[in-house]
């Protein structure tokens, strides 16, 4: 078991610096908070890079990011407020899910993340909430944008605290922050909902199934920044601390062998 596992953590985009300036320390100090080691993604590495990088690693963070996901990769053409798409970010998520599929390695996304993974699983976005009656892109500077329902028998609801989210009407009441225009559609495959918005049910979480192939394999995907409210917020703490604990004790998938 590693002293500190490491957690591979892609710059989330290839086509703003100060973004990824601003961004990426928050996720590697919050995975550092809890206990692992921030390996440094560049997404201008070749992809044969990328897999020595990723195979000293034990865990897969895939961050936010401005970009919105390519929509003709769950089928659809772009509306008009849908972001440019980011190739050399969608090309480096898509090589670190496929091996964290492969070998089982925890899998944590975030935001654009979570949405990135929907699509690599086949499902799809809705790529504008504008209409919507939350302010979902509320951004960094709003602490509490929206509350979020959270099933309890979840792994994300196995995470909370009842002082930070109690139970009414039969769900997890968590008040989270919000940076995003886009959300899941319709969950990929192997993939639940287990968190919407309270106000207009928008999507806010996915994890695996707890049934299938994929059953023990630690995947849970949030749309709101827990990195960014690790000093107000359990839950973010929570996230994170179950992540790199996954992560440390990750051991690969065992694939059957048959023998003639």
């Amino acid at each position: 078991m590693p002293l500190r596992p490491r957690i591979a953590i892609p710059v989330p985009t290839s086509t703003d610096p100060e973004y990824n300036l601003r961004s990426w320390p928050q996720y590697a100090a919050a995975v550092e908070r809890a206990g692992g080691e921030p390996v440094e993604l560049p997404l201008t590495l070749p992809l044969s890079a990328i897999i020595e990088l990723v195979n000293t690693c034990h865990g897969i963070l895939l961050p936010g990011s401005p970009a919105d996901v390519d929509p003709q990769k769950y089928g659809q053409e772009a509306v008009e407020a849908t972001a440019p798409a980011d190739p050399p970010r969608e090309a480096v998520d898509e090589l670190l899910m496929e091996h964290a599929h492969n070998l089982s390695k925890p899998l944590l996304g975030i935001c654009y993340g979570a949405q990135l993974l929907n699509v690599w699983r086949g499902g799809t976005l809705v790529q504008d909430l504008t209409p919507m009656p939350v302010n979902h892109s509320a951004g960094g500077a709003v602490a509490i944008a929206h509350a979020v329902a959270i099933a309890p028998a979840s792994l994300l609801g196995g995470l909370l605290l009842p002082e930070e989210a109690p139970l009414q009407e039969a769900f997890l009441r968590l008040p989270v922050n919000s940076s995003h225009h886009q959300a899941v559609g319709i969950p990929g495959d192997g993939l639940r909902i287990v968190a919407r918005s309270t106000q207009d049910g928008v999507i806010e979480a996915i994890e695996a199934t707890q049934s299938g192939e994929w059953s023990d394999h630690f995947v849970l995907a949030v749309q709101w920044h827990p990195e960014r409210s690790c000093e107000i917020s359990a839950a973010s703490r929570a996230i994170f601390a179950r992540f790199v604990r996954e992560a440390a004790v990750w051991t690969p998938r065992a694939v059957p062998v048959s023998v003639a």
